[in-house]
């Protein structure tokens, strides 16, 4: 039977990289996720990590090496990345460094293409709740990026500089969109803009 081909998402591949290190078992591979701090890129518990492991090996990208018992313990199976898994691990993470994918946009685009379904003032209320849940976040991840900057070297915690810098940027936007909807530069009226999008579909149809 040949190999199913693999839909891919992030826990398969952060799976898929740490067998190209080393052969390991899952709960390994869960304590390395989260000692690396790996699950902030995606929720981690065993069900999903045998899901993940089920997805590349019945994909041929991973194998089984041994199943072990150490004392009471229950059965460990110890997996190990193929040659063609290693093949399609550089292939996936080229694609993930240089591609683009259209529409590739935080939720609250959608929201932010919206903005005249709600008063001013009430969007100005829920960008303030956002700006403080902003804040709280950037320091969490500080911290984070600094706890691991003390024990990890730099090429491991790229993506919470990344992540860092994201949330930095959008905080610092998000302040000047309140700025100018607390001094009246950004306003709207309503019933206005409504009236134009009613007579923009007249005019097309």
């Amino acid at each position: 039977m040949a190999p199913r081909r693999l839909s891919r998402n992030l826990l398969a591949y952060l799976v898929l990289n740490l067998l190209s290190e080393a052969p390991m078992h899952p709960y390994e591979m869960k304590r390395l996720i989260h000692w690396r701090g790996k699950d902030q890129l995606v929720p981690v518990n065993l069900d999903s990590l045998y899901h993940a492991i089920d997805q590349l090996e019945r994909a041929g990208l991973i194998e089984v090496v041994e199943t072990n018992r150490d004392g009471r313990r229950p059965e460990r199976t110890v997996y190990r990345a193929t040659e063609t898994g290693r093949e399609e691990l550089l292939g996936w993470m080229a694609d993930l460094l240089s591609e683009v994918p259209h529409g590739e946009l935080p939720r609250v685009v959608a929201a932010l293409s919206h903005l005249p379904a709600m008063q001013p003032a009430e969007v100005l209320q829920h960008l303030e709740r956002r700006a403080v849940a902003l804040q709280g976040l950037i320091a969490a991840i500080e911290a984070g990026v600094g706890a691991a900057a003390g024990r990890l070297p730099r090429v491991l915690i790229v993506e919470g500089e990344y992540a860092l810098a994201m949330k930095r940027a959008e905080l610092e936007w998000m302040r000047g969109l309140i700025g100018d909807l607390e001094s009246g530069r950004l306003t709207w009226d309503r019933e206005m803009l409504f009236a134009l999008a009613n007579q923009t579909r007249t005019e097309e149809t």
